[in-house]
């Protein structure tokens, strides 16, 4: 691996042939901490390997073992588990733990696996070798980079320093939202890459990213509002290595490593044949690309002169009648749902979906956490060996598993976990919470 070594050989293929999917309830186990720590080493020695330019065993091993697909799932279900879970968590009242690193550690998981990933899909192997959940990590970065804009019009990212009056949720909130500014970032240089492979990718794949999601239409609106820059004190800011940095005036004209890649990205999905003979250039399409002709400068145009390629095109479409929304018919791949049946979170009753390991409980010796609570003595629920059945419904009070109730309604969610109609709990925080018997904490309409 030369001459920079955090692992052997031997021992990367050792963690790199351990990798495994995690339930959305054994995250924060001792199984799945090991494994972070294994994939932040794995990690470091790529971004090592990449920086002395010798050869990338890592991403070899990956795709010689199979393991992209693994680190797909692994990102799709810690994010669910930052959208369903930790809201919650922050919401409820007493739930004070001394020690948030655990928790911590589960929200910047995302961040280590989508490092991997941009480091990694540089090379077109590894992007093939994701196969049908390339379809997963096109969503993904969809989701990131739509929030990515939105956020935009609302003053860019939140500052890293906090406030004294915080406590150690709000803060840890704080950095969760910082740290979702960058994985967004990188989701974008992981897009760009899969761009890259757009010869290669199925027809499913072309489709949702050129008509279920007009992914060169949002590329443009990142262009237009470029979240990465700001200014402050009549200063440009450039965000890079998360950090905010001051550029200097002579440098403003050069072209940042984030507007490249969506330069980069906009001419694979425009100028590609594969790309083209699918993307359907409508009123609304042809409006917004024709934007990038006020980007395209002279510029611009010497530090990437492939973009004269893209000037073309934009002032031949200029010129062209606009396409009616083609009515083709593509069987497109369905997620086969891996997650779906083992990890399926409701909404609002999420606490129960964590790790017992996540319970607002002290750690003591290293290994495990105290059994008292700093506020009221109760414990958030243990699920990770149960498995919630039939709800209660909340007008008749049966359990039936996804039948009728005797008033003719079904109760809010089915034996599968999916919900079906009728009433569904709402919790403001555990003091709105009935009591339960001894082993943590259910929400009403759940028997575990």
């Amino acid at each position: 691996m030369g001459d920079l070594e955090l692992l052997l050989p031997g021992e990367a293929e050792v963690l790199v042939r351990g990798l495994r999917s995690f339930p959305l309830r054994e995250m924060g186990s001792e199984g799945w901490n090991q494994q972070h720590e294994n994939l932040e080493k794995l990690n470091m020695q790529a971004i090592l390997d990449a920086t002395i330019s010798q050869g990338e065993p890592i991403q070899e091993l990956l795709v010689t073992h199979g393991k992209v697909p693994t680190l797909v799932e692994e990102l799709i279900a810690v994010e669910m588990w930052k959208q369903k879970v930790f809201p919650v968590l922050c919401r409820v009242e007493d739930f004070k733990p001394q020690n948030t690193f655990p928790i911590y550690m589960v929200v910047h998981h995302e961040a280590s696996i989508i490092n991997l990933l941009e480091t990694v899909f540089f090379h077109k192997e590894a992007c093939e070798s994701a196969e049908d959940t390339v379809l997963d990590l096109v969503d993904y970065c969809h989701r990131k980079l739509t929030l990515l804009v939105a956020r935009s019009g609302c003053g860019g990212p939140p500052e890293g320093a906090g406030s004294q009056d915080s406590n150690p949720m709000q803060e840890l909130q704080k950095q969760a939202e910082l740290m979702e500014f960058e994985i967004a970032l990188k989701a974008l240089s992981v897009l760009r890459y899969i761009t890259d492979c757009v010869d290669s990718l199925s027809l499913s794949t072309l489709s949702r990213m050129l008509s279920t999601h007009n992914l060169p239409c949002l590329l443009v609106e990142l262009l237009e509002h470029s979240p990465w820059n700001r200014w402050e004190g009549g200063k440009l800011q450039q965000f890079e290595g998360s950090r905010w940095h001051t550029v200097a005036p002579s440098e403003q004209q050069k072209l940042s490593k984030l507007d490249g890649q969506v330069w980069i990205a906009l001419y694979n999905l425009l100028l590609s044949p594969e790309a083209q003979a699918r993307y359907c250039l409508t009123s609304f399409a042809k409006g917004q690309l024709l934007k990038l002709r006020a980007f395209l400068t002279d510029t611009l145009l010497d530090q990437l002169p492939n973009l004269a390629h893209l000037q073309s095109f934009l002032a031949h479409l200029a010129l062209t009648e606009t396409q009616p929304p083609k009515k083709d018919l593509v069987l497109e791949q369905v997620d086969t749902g891996k997650l779906a049946p083992q990890d399926h979170c409701p909404t609002l009753p999420a606490p129960s979906c964590h790790s017992p390991l996540l319970s607002p409980r002290s750690q003591k010796s290293g290994s495990g956490w105290s059994e008292k609570t700093e506020a009221s003595g109760r414990q958030l629920p243990s699920t990770s060996s149960s498995m919630c059945s039939a709800p209660q419904s909340r007008t008749c009070g049966c359990r039936h598993k996804g039948k009728s109730c005797g008033t003719g309604r079904r109760s809010g969610w089915d034996a599968g976990g999916m919900d079906v109609g009728g009433d569904v709990p709402t919790f403001q925080g555990q003091s709105d919470l009935p009591d339960f018997p001894p082993g943590g904490l259910r929400p009403t309409g759940w028997t575990c």
